[in-house]
């Protein structure tokens, strides 16, 4: 199977497990799992501790500065060597499993992508909202934004565990195979039609941005089309909604329009 429509069976359950020293750690981050919380000690050196944020970052994870005696609790060894994480345990969907979710319902494929949400509380919202508003499934990627973690799993009020949720490697080369299948796939953007004046029926996808920067350009470039939300507070510097409130009014359009 193509890399990028890669995954797992769909998550059901979950744990975790602390990872401890340096090269277990940079191997976990680099690889891509679901990683929570890496927690530096205190004493580490600075430009370790600038490494480990930024691979942190890549991957969605929260970075905690704790002191070394609670990572020798934490490990129950002195050789930690400054650097641990809590690596999730789960599972995840193929693209081709939610597209046939929604055939196995009769209905056509309605699916959420999010482009680089990197705040796991928001990605939690957001497949909150996917499941809330009848989506078949949400997509998100390897690298560069949250994994389905804990933090995610709270936020999402249980709903990550009952939503299919797929990883892949790619989210542009995604939506060039959704729309290969027949899915019309649009993206929230400032620029876009305004919500009202957009038919959301039949099969579709909707990608949401990043917090600080929206959908990236090329992800931009394959889209379809693009909505945006109106705001009546102009002038103000308060310029778009929260990804996750955006998420949850465009959802909740889709799912009056599908009716």
């Amino acid at each position: 199977m193509n890399d990028t429509l890669d995954g797992a069976a769909r998550p059901r359950e979950e744990k975790s497990e602390i990872i401890y020293g340096k090269n277990p750690v940079t191997e976990l981050l680099k690889s891509g799992a679901g990683t929570d919380t890496v927690l530096l000690s205190d004493g580490l050196a600075p430009a370790m501790a600038s490494y480990y944020t930024a691979l942190a970052k890549q991957v969605g994870a929260v970075v905690k500065r704790v002191n070394s005696a609670k990572l020798r609790m934490l490990t129950g060894t002195e050789n930690h060597q400054g650097v641990a994480a809590f690596a999730s345990q789960i599972a995840y969907a193929t693209v081709e499993d939610l597209l046939e979710a929604a055939k196995t319902r009769g209905e056509p494929p309605f699916l959420v992508l999010a482009d680089g949400i990197e705040d796991p509380h928001n990605l939690g919202a957001v497949i909150r909202s996917a499941l809330l508003c009848g989506a078949h499934g949400v997509i998100i990627p390897k690298r560069g934004g949250a994994a389905v973690t804990p933090t995610v799993m709270k936020a999402s009020a249980g709903a990550a565990e009952r939503l299919p949720v797929a990883r892949v490697a790619n989210i542009a080369e995604t939506v060039r195979r959704l729309k290969e299948a027949g899915v019309f796939v649009y993206c929230a953007d400032m620029d876009g039609t305004p919500l009202k004046q957009t038919n959301l029926t039949g099969p579709i996808a909707l990608v949401l941005g990043s917090e600080g920067s929206g959908v990236s350009q090329l992800v931009k470039k394959r889209c379809d089309g693009a909505v945006r939300l109106e705001m009546a507070a102009h002038g103000t510097g308060v310029d778009s909604f929260n990804v996750s409130v955006a998420a949850g009014i465009i959802l909740y359009e889709i799912l009056a329009q599908r009716g």
